[in-house]
């Protein structure tokens, strides 16, 4: 194929899925010439697996985005067709928001923004092979021989990386939803230096709604209390027609068809080499893991507005076709069901994660950075949050500034970011809320509290939507400081406490103290000490603050210790094998991910606290020997 040059970009962005959509417009909006090209743009933010966004961690992450002036929160605002609250029965640190998207109506929504957005270019084309000059990217050249320049490429292949589809006893080439794979690229890679391995992920069957018996199963219906994912979308426009989705279980009979089927069963049979996520299992998988379990629950969830097509949720199969059809005709209210397309298994390549840097450029080329999936991880949201920060250091990169990382402290992307690059994966990673250790400080309510002054600092937060959050912000300080102000006697409250059966006050408290008791809230207190009509979301703020202040001090002041840590900068390319007393197995995990700080240092599996100890001194006492190339 004969080669030719095209145009000369500030950043390339390779891959049009979640990571590539949000890495895109990062860079656009931060005034950078970009090109995003993408194998097919009909499947543009396409979503291959459920169609559906938010839940436990990953719902906080949408919100971390759209504070620091991503996508993805407006674009399911516009498209959604249902919207829950999880865990309203939970501390605030745990509760999650989640939304069923219409799948269509969301890939057109996220491709209009995108064709509207300035300084943006959409192009179809394959990505085969990069442009490496004396270990820099400088560009791409596309299947066509299209040769495309920049300062900084951002690759996002996701799934189709070598991609490989498997319904039981049929294997083909593909990316997912039966899109082309892309393979040449993953042979430059690797021969450019990088370690790949194979993950696998997988969908569910989809079924005709219209024969569905709903009367067998349990409805799942939306939330009738507003709320959004963007900080920037009016309760006013909250939808009132959701559509709902549907709950059934498996029972004996499925379990007995699919152990009858083992021996077809490419998880089973050595079909499947890649791993795959832990947290997501296939049916099957399930089945054998969790012989003594007599069900396992399945939702039935709709795919748009406009279809009929209904999603399995939890019924993830790559089993042979008409085996997976006789486990959905076990299933009640999916006895008639027909089947519109088969569960698949699909394999692929990731980076191993360890080849990063915190700001996702690879660490064996410079001014190239790589996020979603193609990084080990799986879902929509973690696949995002990983190309708005690449996005932005890609755009950073070109213009010569400092980069920009988020913290452990900072936020959920920050999390999953540092578990990557530190620790690496052996399976695809999923964000769960117990991968934080600062959960209650990165909670679903406060992500603009927290990352907003980073999204306007980096040009993605607009003046306007600046000053509503800085008004926000006062009217909480405010009405914390006027409840610490004012003190509540005895003659006042106890008649209404003796009512709850509560405990009377003997002395005045503060009205910041009474909030405190379990039984009070926010509301409550407004009858003793009126207050101008505020807007719900600065309550939740005042009141999360003031009844969770003692838990949230603990917490903070554990951040403020990490990063005492973070600030002890690690030598580029230190020799670790010139540092005594390292421990063999310490001397070897620091060699391969080279850490930036002793606090990074610090969370590598392998790494102890004698030898956190023993480096802190190296470093320190200015002792260290050597430096490597």
């Amino acid at each position: 194929m004969r080669e030719y040059d095209s145009n000369e970009y500030d950043v390339i962005v390779v891959g049009a899925g979640h990571a590539g959509s949000e890495a895109a417009l990062a860079a656009a909006r931060m005034g950078e010439k970009t090109l995003l090209l993408t194998i097919n743009v009909d499947m543009l933010a396409f979503m291959p697996c459920n169609p559906s966004l938010g839940g436990p961690a990953k719902g906080i992450v949408v919100r971390e985005i759209d504070a620091l002036g991503g996508e993805m929160g407006r674009n399911i605002d516009k498209t959604y067709i249902q919207m829950r609250m999880l865990n309203t029965g939970k501390g605030p640190a745990v509760r999650a928001l989640r939304a069923q998207a219409d799948k269509a109506a969301y890939h057109r929504s996220m491709k209009a923004v995108i064709e509207a957005q300035p300084n943006l270019t959409l192009r179809q084309g394959m990505a085969e092979r990069l442009l490496v000059e004396d270990g820099v990217c400088v560009g791409v050249v596309t299947a066509t021989g299209a040769r495309y320049h920049a300062k900084s490429v951002v690759l996002t292949a996701g799934t189709s990386s070598r991609g490989k589809i498997i319904i039981g006893e049929l294997m083909y080439s593909s990316g997912p939803n039966n899109s082309l794979p892309s393979v040449k690229l993953s042979e430059n890679l690797e021969e450019l230096g990088f370690s790949l391995r194979r993950f696998k992920t997988g969908t569910p069957p989809r079924v005709d709604g219209n024969t569905i018996d709903f009367d067998k199963t349990e409805e799942q219906p939306g939330d009738t209390t507003p709320n959004h994912f963007s900080y920037e979308t009016s309760d006013a426009v909250y939808l009132k027609d959701q559509l709902s989705c549907w709950m059934t279980y498996t029972n004996d009979k499925t379990h007995e068809i699919i152990r009858e089927n083992l021996d077809r069963a490419p998880m089973f049979s050595g079909v499947i080499k890649g791993v795959g996520p832990r947290y997501c299992p296939s049916i099957e998988d399930k089945v054998v893991r969790f012989a003594d379990k007599p069900r396992h629950q399945l939702f039935l969830e709709p795919e748009g507005r406009d279809t009929d097509e209904y999603y399995v949720g939890d019924f993830s199969t790559s089993m042979p076709e008409e085996v997976q059809l006789k486990m959905l005709h076990s299933v009640a209210g999916l006895e008639h069901a027909e089947m519109m397309r088969p569960g698949y298994a699909i394999e692929y390549d990731v980076i191993e994660p360890w080849q990063l840097h915190p700001t996702l450029e690879t660490k064996v080329v410079k001014n190239l950075y790589t996020a979603g999936q193609m990084n080990g991880t799986s879902g929509y949201e973690e696949a995002a949050g990983q190309g708005l920060i690449a996005g932005i250091n890609a755009a950073l990169r070109a213009e010569n500034k400092a980069p920009f990382t988020l913290k452990r402290s900072d936020a959920y992307i920050g999390v999953m970011i540092d578990d990557l690059v530190t620790k690496g994966t052996n399976e695809p990673y999923r964000l769960l809320t117990s991968r934080a250790e600062y959960r209650l400080i990165l909670r679903h309510d406060n992500a603009d509290l927290r990352l907003t002054e980073m999204g306007h600092g980096l040009g993605l937060i607009n003046d306007v939507r600046f000053a509503q959050f800085e008004t926000k912000k006062a009217q909480i300080e405010a009405e914390l400081a006027r409840l610490d102000s004012i003190r509540l006697k005895p003659a006042q409250v106890n008649d209404w406490l003796a009512s709850l059966g509560a405990a009377p006050l003997k002395d005045g408290v503060l009205a910041s103290d009474f909030l405190k008791r379990p039984e009070v809230t926010y509301n409550d207190l407004l009858q003793f000490i009126p207050a101008e009509n505020l807007d719900h979301r600065v309550v939740e703020q005042v009141e999360i603050q003031i009844k969770y202040a003692g838990y949230i001090a603990k917490e903070q002041q554990s951040i403020d210790r990490l990063k005492r840590l973070e600030a002890k900068k690690i030598p580029e390319r230190l020799d670790y094998e010139a540092i005594n007393g390292l421990a063999t197995e310490a001397r070897q995990k620091l060699t391969k991910i080279q850490p930036e700080t002793i606090a990074q240092a610090s969370r590598i599996s392998g790494v102890n606290p004698a030898d956190i100890a023993i480096l802190s001194v190296y470093i320190e006492q200015g002792r260290i020997a050597k430096v490597t190339a």
